[in-house]
């Protein structure tokens, strides 16, 4: 591992990505290439722990003839992809950017990779990062997802990530491409765009509006802490067995309404205001096909690679409240970009009650 094309590498999981890479393997170089969209900003690469080894090159994953350049110019042996368009309710407002970016991207970086390697992929990796969503909603009582789980995605965005992580698999077993995947439940943490519902809550409560919580409230999602994730790619990497998915999750299953209500407990304490921040809570209407419950089963990856969390929910929040308090420069110039505040009227404020 020398020269790491990271795609996505200004969005959320893949700046922290970033972030880690260069602070565990010294000698590696990072080719860093995002489109820069709504959810990637250079705010998020700012501080980097050795910018030397970090070159920025803004681009589109569908572009053949760029990536092509990409690896024949800097010798890329290593690809970690997290480009993607990630967010379901924008995937169900507008699905045709999911299928571009996540389905032909992906296909344009594995072709480009075959071709690049040849036949001989010996010390090259792809690495593909999915999600849980692919595997599609779980019973109170269902097991957790397993590697080998049915895939029944049941929104544009987990089925145009299903396809792409099948176009993964394919490129392993038809031409030999050293590939591996994990699919990871939901990530939270420092640099999270403030569209997905942790950095939500806490930005709309700090601003003292409505805290949106859809239907019930009793979804349950598998919270895993960014860096935590981060981890377990990079052990994968190193040791993952080519062709082999891994799950990837925290361990971590509240409902999201107790989450709402922990996120408030916090801000209570570390930023008291006249009134309690749960009041501020707001039932919305549910989102069309909302999966009710993701649980991912990690024996695999514990068994095989010695990774678990290290965060559980208590303390995972608790950092990721801290950081968004003490990173206000960052919170103001995200919401500032292009179309943020035009999102968040669009999808939360016309909501029916």
């Amino acid at each position: 591992m020398k020269n790491v094309l990271v795609t996505g590498g200004a969005g959320f999981i893949g700046s922290n990505f970033v972030r880690y890479l260069l602070k565990v393997e010294p000698n590696v170089h990072i080719f860093n290439l995002d489109a820069l969209t709504y959810a990637g900003s250079l705010e998020n690469l700012k501080n980097l722990p050795d910018e030397t080894r970090h070159t920025f090159i803004q681009g589109d994953i569908c572009n053949e003839q760029l990536i092509g350049k990409l690896f024949h110019e800097h010798q890329i042996d290593t690809v970690v992809h997290f480009a993607a368009e990630s967010h379901v309710d924008r995937s169900i407002l507008g699905p045709a950017p999911f299928v571009q970016t996540n389905v032909i991207g992906t296909f344009t970086l594995l072709e480009t990779a075959r071709q690049a390697w040849g036949p001989d992929g010996s010390g090259k990796r792809f690495h593909h990062v999915s999600t849980d969503e692919v595997f599609g909603s779980l019973s109170p009582d269902d097991p957790a997802f397993t590697e080998s789980t049915s895939y029944e995605p049941r929104s544009p965005y987990s089925a145009s990530k299903a396809a792409s992580d099948h176009l993964a698999r394919a490129y392993f077993h038809t031409y030999g491409l050293p590939v591996t995947i994990t699919n990871c439940s939901n990530n939270y943490g420092p640099y999270q765009f403030p569209e997905k519902l942790i950095p939500l809550m806490i930005l709309n409560a700090l601003q003292r509006k409505p805290l949106p919580v859809y239907g019930d409230g009793k979804q349950i999602r598998d919270w895993l802490f960014v860096e935590d994730h981060c981890e377990a790619i990079y052990l994968v990497l190193k040791n993952g067995r080519l062709g082999e998915t891994y799950n990837i999750g925290g361990g971590n299953q509240p409902y999201n309404i107790d989450l709402v209500k922990e996120i408030c407990s916090i801000l209570d304490e570390l930023k008291p205001a006249a009134k309690s921040y749960t009041e501020l809570i707001t039932y919305v209407v549910d989102r069309p096909g909302h999966d009710r419950r993701y649980a991912m089963d990690i024996t695999k990856i514990r068994n095989e690679l010695g990774w678990m969390p290290k965060h559980d929910i208590e303390s995972g929040l608790r950092e990721t409240v801290k950081w968004y308090l003490d990173h206000v420069n960052w919170v103001s110039a995200i919401s500032k970009q292009a179309g943020y505040n035009d999102w968040l009227e669009k999808n939360y404020a016309r909501r029916e009650k």
